[in-house]
């Protein structure tokens, strides 16, 4: 003796998974776009009772994944082909350009990286060593004009010791 509410249930979703067959079918003889949503909607069922079901979701995907059959027509025009062939090229170019930076940039730290461990390069401390430089030129710098303003004072002693002479020795 079986209980009438599972009975019930078994009957329901016998008829569910008739709903979603047929609308398998509608959906190829039309050329129709086979997604789990669009099936589910059609057949009014929830799209977890097809993931329930691996058997009907296997159809579907197997159904998804058939050719255009003779009357179907394509929904893709030549133009629409040539632009994502083109869409596909730049994109391909785009990311030609990017490899090739990539690589020249990696091969230049790799390069330099190489120098530095040689020897041959330039000594790991050069930082500091242009700091360095930078405070010398400008000591450097600041020395040579004191020297300026000095040697002026110097040049205006000698002029007023010259003055000074010139008018002891014109003096009557």
């Amino acid at each position: 003796m079986t209980n009438p509410m599972i009975e019930g249930k078994r009957a329901d979703s016998a008829r569910r998974r008739e709903r979603v067959l047929k609308a398998i079918d509608a959906t190829l003889k039309s050329g129709g776009d086979i997604t789990v949503s669009g099936l589910a909607r059609a057949a009014r069922v929830d799209r977890t009772f097809l993931y329930r079901h691996r058997d009907l979701l296997e159809r579907i995907h197997a159904a998804a994944n058939t050719p255009a059959e003779e009357g179907r027509m394509a929904a893709v025009s030549r133009a629409s082909l040539q632009t994502d062939l083109a869409n596909a090229r730049e994109r391909n170019r785009r990311l030609a350009t990017r490899v090739r930076q990539l690589e020249s940039r990696l091969s230049s730290q790799l390069g330099n990286a190489v120098w530095a461990e040689s020897g041959l390069g330039a000594p790991v401390d050069i930082d500091h060593l242009q700091r360095r430089i930078a405070l010398l030129e400008q000591e450097v710098a600041a020395r040579q004009g004191e020297l300026d303003e000095r040697t002026e004072e110097l040049e205006a002693a000698r002029g007023a010791n010259r003055e000074l002479t010139r008018a002891l020795n014109h003096r009557p």
